[in-house]
């Protein structure tokens, strides 16, 4: 079975000679259909550079970044665009939104960038909208949403359409833990057959939500561990008092 991502041993130099920084070295992993994988180190560990080679904003110095068997990092820059619209959602951790469009027009703008007719594209936007039981604030804008919800208005976002392959870059950041769990609930549930995610995050409570964790330090891969088959949300929610 093709991957949706596949990194086959990438690298990153930005600057060159003794200026050189190599913010990737040798990076080789998979994220198959179905399967969540979440990416964690530290501050300069190189998160940052791998999710946006996942995402065709850069390319690579040395391997290969691969999206649904395709190579990306050896793609021109149109089609790169064409495959970001097309295959590969971005959630991120501000949220990106409109301030101008409502929620509606905000979920509905990647289809009709990419050619689809308004209302086909608004019924899309609506159809997924009502899935994450945001229907009813459709025309809302996003100033008078709710951090939650405006995070979830980015999953929809980056849902919509034939994509395969969401990109989460610390999509519970600004949020609490009651309104994290409730977006890393949403990520997870909308991870299914043919899709997958890939999901960089600082907090282990919410990676725990992932099939499997990278470790990235240095710029290089230096471990993974896939989750024992328990409920991620006791550790979310061990800490908080009764209700």
């Amino acid at each position: 079975m093709t991957a949706l991502l596949e990194f086959d041993g990438v690298g990153r130099v930005h600057g060159s000679g003794s200026t050189a920084v190599h913010a990737l070295t040798g990076v080789s992993f998979r994220v198959e259909p179905g399967e969540l994988v979440a990416v964690m180190g530290p501050s300069g560990s190189g998160k940052s550079t791998l999710l946006n080679l996942a995402g065709g904003l850069d390319t690579p110095t040395s391997g290969r970044v691969l999206v649904n068997g395709f190579d990306i990092g050896g793609a021109s820059q149109e089609k790169r665009a064409e495959l970001r619209r097309r295959s590969i959602g971005f959630v991120f951790q501000d949220y990106n939104l409109v301030s101008s469009l409502t929620a509606r027009e905000n979920v509905a703008l990647p289809l009709e960038l990419d050619g689809a007719p308004a209302h086909q594209a608004a019924q899309a936007a609506q159809d997924l909208l009502d899935a994450i039981d945001l229907g009813e604030r459709a025309d809302a804008f996003p100033g008078a949403l709710s951090g939650g919800q405006r995070q979830r208005l980015a999953i929809a976002r980056g849902l919509i359409g034939s994509r395969t392959l969401l990109l989460a870059d610390e999509p519970t950041g600004a949020l609490d833990s009651e309104l994290g769990e409730q977006v890393i609930r949403l990520l997870r549930s909308r991870v299914g057959a043919r899709e997958g995610g890939l999901l960089v995050t600082h907090d282990a409570r919410y990676a725990a939500w992932a099939d499997r964790t990278i470790f990235l330090a240095d710029g290089k891969v230096v471990g993974a561990t896939a989750h024992l088959d328990v409920d991620p949300g006791s550790l979310i929610t061990a800490d908080r008092p009764p209700q």
